[in-house]
């Protein structure tokens, strides 16, 4: 039996993995539950996931990415030999191929320690590619062709803005200001309003169910349980969508700023590609509402939700692979 090509998005909320000739296989938030006294993985993804602020002190429950880099080498590590082992994609003599993806700006250090990473997990050859790429070529994107494409990533750790022309990146640029900004805000925001202590699950739970950045276009509530930080005792209260928009306001302004400063350095030929073809927007925060009405208005060219905002990039490491020999070498080199 041989091995079978994977693609990985490799993000910091969660991990995507596309298995060649099967799709998507694998999506699980990128949390590691590790036992502070020995060292020992406990738990690997969802299982983790809900120990999240819900542990005795001896166990912790560690994001292993931050910013869309790694933060914790052997743990990352451990993640992916966990997924991939649990995939069983591994042939009898033969390792697979390995295709991750990596936010635009990171530097070769980082770079390499991503690329060790999946090699050590059980990668033949790895190779990486630019998430803002991968994601336009999983939203449906024709990004080969000599015409201007745009693409807003907003992920977990980091956003990713890019013009792509002729199979690769013209402008780009990558902030680390994304969904885990978000769901910070909102805490800080809750402790500093409320004088209320709520946890992370929390703040992502206001943040699908009320939260809006374009003002005036949602009018929800919702019923939120924490710690009262003056009595200690647990309480409730009431978050409207209008407090929330208020509080994301200088999170989504340096988005619109890393759009806005893309557009300014695009060649004029591709920016008037763009006003025709509208902007797409991938990723998890794609989903938070109203984000695509605030870009349509302030950037003023149409913008478009991808149909899978979510799983853009994990789609696009698959075409990737399936097209693997017929893309130019020179792209994959680290």
């Amino acid at each position: 039996m041989f091995a079978r090509d994977i693609g990985i998005d490799l993000g910091t909320a969660n991990v995507l993995i596309h298995v060649k000739g099967k799709g998507i296989v694998l999506n699980e938030p990128s949390v590691v539950a590790i036992d502070k006294n020995t060292n020992r993985v406990l738990a690997v993804g969802e299982e983790a996931r809900r120990m999240v602020g819900r542990t005795p002190g001896n166990i912790v429950a560690i994001r292993p990415l931050k910013d869309g880099v790694i933060a914790d080498f052997d743990i990352t590590e451990s993640m992916l030999k966990h997924f991939i082992n649990k995939l069983n994609v591994k042939g009898f003599l033969s390792k697979p191929r390995i295709l991750i993806c990596c936010p635009t700006n990171i530097t070769s250090v980082e770079q390499k320690a991503i690329k060790e990473a999946a090699e050590k997990s059980g990668g033949k050859k790895v190779y990486l590619e630019e998430e803002p790429k991968v994601a336009a070529i999983g939203a449906g994107m024709d990004i080969f062709q000599p015409s201007g494409n745009m693409v807003v990533d907003i992920g977990g750790g980091t956003t990713d803005v890019a013009v792509l022309s002729m199979g690769d990146i013209v402008t780009s640029s990558s902030i680390k200001m994304a969904g885990d900004k978000f769901d910070a805000e909102i805490l800080s925001f809750i402790k500093r309003k409320y004088k209320l202590l709520i946890g992370e699950r929390t703040s992502e739970e206001i943040k699908l169910k009320v939260a809006t950045v374009f003002p005036g276009s949602r009018q929800e509530e919702i019923d939120i349980r924490g710690r009262d930080m003056v009595s200690g005792l647990p309480r409730t209260i009431t978050v409207r969508s209008e407090e929330i928009s208020g509080a994301l306001k200088e999170s989504v302004a340096l988005i619109l700023q890393a759009a806005k400063s893309v557009l300014e350095r695009t060649p004029p030929e591709l920016s008037a590609d763009i006003i025709d073809r509208g902007v797409i927007l991938t990723g998890g925060g794609a989903l938070l509402h109203g984000m695509d009405q605030l870009l349509a208005e302030e950037l003023k060219v149409p913008v478009l939700i991808a149909e899978n905002p979510m799983d853009c990039v994990a789609i696009g490491t698959g075409m990737m692979l399936d097209n693997m020999d017929k893309l130019p070498k020179r792209r994959f080199v680290v």
